[in-house]
């Protein structure tokens, strides 16, 4: 929030985030300073960096002016051909996002494997790093265990909140953050590897106990000099799944800002909200790392069946939408038949992972009531149903819940092996549903694995698909509501290419509904656009993204936290309110400001070394570098009105005058509906 601002600039904020909604609302009439006929040279390249990636840098729009249009769009559409050291140099700090499932869980033990060892069913790592992080957990489970335990037999209300704490309690906290900081300050005298071996030395509940008194900085001053493997280690200690979850975001933010592929990483976050799975629900967390980089990344410009195909049998996607436990009805998993069991041997599995069960049969049962009783599973229709309404046909695509069911029954078996150790796909013969079944009015014979795919590939082709998905590429890029004439144009050119999502796209970059001058500016950024394209716009330097990750959370669009499976929508009514502009009018003042923690953002970078020093000067400079001069009358006129607001001129009337606060007008430029369109 705006805190230690001035009500005049709390004021401002609050006028620009009302007078945002009127212009970014739903009235078609209220364009923000559409091109009278066409665009011209220049507004075209403004467009496509608006469209085609997460906005333009500093210097950008001129860069695709010199090299021409039509040459950077190729360039943009074969990202293999583009240079992303930069990047790869930025991203190299992060060893997670080069782990598979299996080693993410084996170096960073999720909730059910500290359970299993603290019960003796696992053992105990060897390496002491990996010991450390293990013995941290162990000593979590229990405390959590013992506390439980003891409120059942006495229950009393938890007093979490600072402000019911007795004095004793106060004084207690007060006393373990003097020790650990004393603490941190002998440990900051030591080489890293010497400081990290003392930390890992420590008994487990008392490295717990130092670490939660450390205030923040000084946890940032006893890691900031560590590798990146022994920072993974010491946050670990204290949440392992935090470490995944937070370097995977941290990426997200990365490559957004920074990739020189920006075409490839808008069609990732594209097809990651299309095939959206939800990084809070149990496994996911440690299975969507896997999703964007081997499933959605390595497709997001290919064939779509391809994309659809490797969505389907992710573990990511198995556990999001329950297919990976859908047992067919009379398969041998739930009636203990014998019919498949030559075909593939009879398996136990334990508990399932991170939570819910995983048992089928292992012995020939008397009768199927038995069978029924003990078999927790049957068919599972929620991916079958998604599969149809959300990823290809669409919700009228003339499919009924017959088809769903009958889809349901093909997909039987296509489960996870070993999930509890971050295992892959696996067909599991014996869950899948024997027999013919009909969907969309084609058999499908008994042909287990085959099956599900044939009937993939079939919903791939179907015209519906075409429609459907040519319909969501050109909200994304075109507008809310697209033309009908181009979206059939695109489902045209999605059926004789086979579904090559290149191809499709082509198709709409040469269109005239593309370039009309309707289009200009007529998108409102999600969260996501908004925050990225801002760091883009200023040139910030992002050190960690940890607070930007939050502003997100803020704005409500939080990076892979979107629980149903239609993902975060596209159009500007979800976006659009006083309260949520005013959300993002904060973060713009704080970021303009530099006040942004963990990134350096400088706004007198953008104006130059001799640029202007009065505050309507300073104002048209930053017009024209953050908005390439596209920014409303209304908008223009009110930031202009407040020019001589001591809070924004840096004077107070008796003074002389001082610099211009340019951060300030920044932020406020930041913050315009207009920064907002897209």
């Amino acid at each position: 929030m705006l805190k230690g601002r001035s009500f005049a600039i709390i004021g401002l904020a609050v006028a620009m985030a009302v007078s945002g909604t009127a212009l970014l609302g739903k009235d078609k009439k209220k364009k923000v300073q559409t091109p009278a006929s066409k665009m011209d040279d220049r507004q075209q390249v403004i467009h496509a960096l608006n469209r085609f990636t997460f906005g333009p840098r500093p210097g950008e729009v001129d860069r695709v002016m010199a090299m021409g249009l039509d040459k950077w769009i190729d360039q943009q559409l074969n990202p293999d051909k583009i240079s992303d050291s930069l990047l790869d140099a930025r991203l190299a700090q992060y060893r997670t996002l080069r782990m598979n499932n299996k080693e993410l869980v084996e170096n960073f033990p999720p909730p059910q494997v500290l359970k299993a060892v603290a019960d003796g069913r696992m053992g105990m790592p060897h390496d002491a790093e990996r010991r450390a992080v293990y013995e941290a957990g162990v000593a979590r489970y229990q405390q959590r265990k013992d506390k439980k335990e003891a409120q059942a037999d006495a229950p009393q209300p938890m007093q979490d909140d600072q402000s019911q704490l007795s004095d004793e309690e106060r004084a207690r906290r007060r006393e373990l953050r003097m020790q650990a900081v004393q603490k941190a300050d002998s440990l900051s005298q030591l080489s890293p590897d010497q400081r990290v071996k003392q930390i890992l030395a420590m008994d487990a509940d008392d490295r717990r106990t130092f670490w939660r008194a450390l205030p923040q900085p000084d946890r940032q001053r006893l890691t900031s000099d560590l590798s990146p493997t022994q920072k993974e280690t010491l946050l670990a200690l204290e949440n392992p799944i935090l470490v995944v979850n937070g370097e995977l975001m941290a990426a997200k933010i990365l490559r957004a800002t920074y990739s020189e592929r920006q075409l490839d990483e808008v069609m990732t976050d594209f097809w990651f909200n299309h095939f959206n799975v939800y990084i809070g629900k149990g496994a996911d967390r440690y299975l969507v790392t896997s999703y964007e980089r081997d499933v959605i990344r390595p497709h997001a410009l290919g064939k779509f069946q391809d994309l659809l195909l490797a969505t389907a049998k992710s573990p990511a996607m198995l556990w999001y939408l329950d297919n990976w436990q859908s047992v067919g009805p009379h398969s041998e998993a739930a009636i203990g038949g014998g019919r498949r069991q030559m075909q593939r041997p009879r398996r136990r599995f334990g508990n399932g992972p991170f939570g819910g069960t995983n048992r089928f049969p292992a012995q020939n049962l008397p009768n199927q009531q038995q069978a029924k009783n003990k078999a927790p599973r049957g068919l599972n229709e929620n991916y079958a149903r998604e599969v149809m309404e959300l990823h290809t046909l669409g919700v009228n695509g003339g499919y009924t819940q017959k088809d769903v069911t009958e889809l349901a029954r093909v997909l039987t078996g296509w489960t996870i092996s070993e999930p509890r150790r971050g295992g892959g796909y696996d067909f599991n013969d014996r869950m899948h549903e024997p027999g013919e079944k009909i969907v969309l009015g084609k058999k499908f014979k008994d042909h287990g694995e085959k099956e599900g795919e044939d009937a993939l590939k079939m919903l791939a082709h179907e015209p519906a698909t075409a429609h459907f998905i040519s319909t969501k590429l050109a909200m994304r890029f075109v507008s809310d509501e697209p033309p009908a004439a181009l979206v059939d144009r695109m489902a045209e050119t999605f059926l004789k290419s086979d579904g090559d999502i290149k191809a499709v796209l082509k198709t709409m970059f040469q269109s005239p509904e593309f370039w009309a001058p309707e289009a200009y500016r007529a998108k409102v950024k999600t969260p996501f656009e908004f925050v990225v394209s801002s760091l883009r716009a200023t040139g910030a330097q992002i050190d960690t993204p940890v607070a930007v990750i939050q502003q997100l959370n803020k704005m409500g669009e939080p990076l892979y936290g979107a629980q149903p499976p239609t993902g975060y929508s596209m159009k500007a009514e979800t976006w659009v309110n006083s309260s949520a502009l005013l959300n993002r009018m904060n973060y713009a003042l704080a970021l303009g400001t530099g006040k942004l923690p963990g990134v350096q953002s400088d706004s007198q970078q953008v104006l130059g070394a001799d640029g202007p020093q009065d505050a309507q000067s300073v104002q048209a400079r930053f017009e024209a570098s953050l908005l390439n001069g596209d920014l409303s009358k209304q908008t223009h006129d009110t930031i202009s009105s407040r020019m001589n607001d001591p809070e924004v001129t840096g004077r107070k009337l008796d003074d002389a005058p001082r610099p211009v606060q340019a951060g300030v007008i920044a932020g406020l430029i930041l913050g315009s509906p207009e920064f907002q369109r897209r």
